[in-house]
């Protein structure tokens, strides 16, 4: 079981519906604290309301004490109060792995953390983080709110630089992910302590989707609550990611949404094909 801390999203593109739907399209239970209630469609997000930060930590106590959990997976919080909360009940649980999406804007660029939540994120969560998943922009962000300011000037050094001034500050891995880069590919790349693990390479999909940030993060926490290591879990979860992108679909008149189970349409396709033979 997972259990994931993240805000609503009434599209069902990311946010807690694309956790829970990612996750248990991977074979995992979830479960689920809601961090905030927003306010958006598939063009952007118009509104977010926090929950009380004691009714945060309420509800993953009350999971936790009930339920074994395999893994965290924490995406967008809403408030620097949920941020300490979600901290504290992290902490009285050392061994389960714990995977950070960093969710600082929306695709349309609606701010969902300010100066005082990232300075939070950094000080709270990424000590107690085994994996960060931040977007190029994100890992950028960060590390200029850790006070380093890294070399842009060449992209593979200067994301590299964010992920050692983050791992510096207290988490295990960093995946930079590099669907905001100019590059003719996607380049993820992941990172440890002593340098880089692994770096893969994705066709770039045209289009802009909804929840890919929150359906990677997911699906690393999903391996890693199958007892899959770091490098194998983050490889796994970018070919279902990617597939899940491949397969995405336009339900409004904004961005395009994951198919998280696209694999049960291809066996639709593939039984139906078979009736056709028969």
């Amino acid at each position: 079981m997972v259990l994931t801390f993240a805000a609503s999203d009434p599209t069902g593109g990311a946010g807690m519906q694309a956790d829970v739907l990612t996750l248990a399209s991977l074979g995992c239970h979830p479960l689920s604290v809601v961090t905030a209630i927003t306010v958006q469609d598939t063009a952007g997000v118009e509104g977010v309301l926090p929950i009380d930060a004691e009714w945060v930590a309420d509800q993953a106590r009350a999971l936790l004490e009930d339920m074994p959990v395999a893994a965290f997976k924490l995406g967008m919080m809403g408030s620097v109060e949920v941020i300490a909360a979600i901290a504290e009940v992290i902490a009285d649980y050392p061994d389960i792995p714990v995977v950070l999406d960093p969710v600082l804007a929306s695709g349309r660029g609606d701010q969902f953390a300010d100066e005082e939540m990232i300075e939070a994120m950094i000080g709270l969560l990424l000590p107690q983080t085994t994996l960060l998943t931040p977007n190029s922009l994100e890992a950028r962000r960060l590390m200029q709110e850790i006070g380093a300011a890294g070399d842009e000037a060449h992209h593979e050094q200067g994301l590299a630089e964010c992920a050692h001034r983050l791992i510096n500050a207290g988490c295990e891995y960093v995946l930079v992910t590099g669907t905001h880069e100019g590059t003719p590919q996607v380049i993820n790349t992941l990172y440890g302590s002593h340098g880089t693990v692994r770096t893969d390479r994705w066709d770039r999909l045209p289009g802009s989707y909804h929840g890919s940030g929150c359906t990677l993060a997911s699906a690393i926490a999903a391996h890693f609550a199958s007892g899959v290591n770091v490098a194998e879990a983050v490889m796994a979860a970018q070919e279902y990611t990617w597939r899940t992108l491949a397969a995405g679909f336009r339900p409004g008149m904004g961005q395009f949404i994951p198919d998280r189970l696209f694999w049960s349409r291809e066996d639709d396709d593939e039984a139906d094909d078979e009736t056709d033979e028969t």
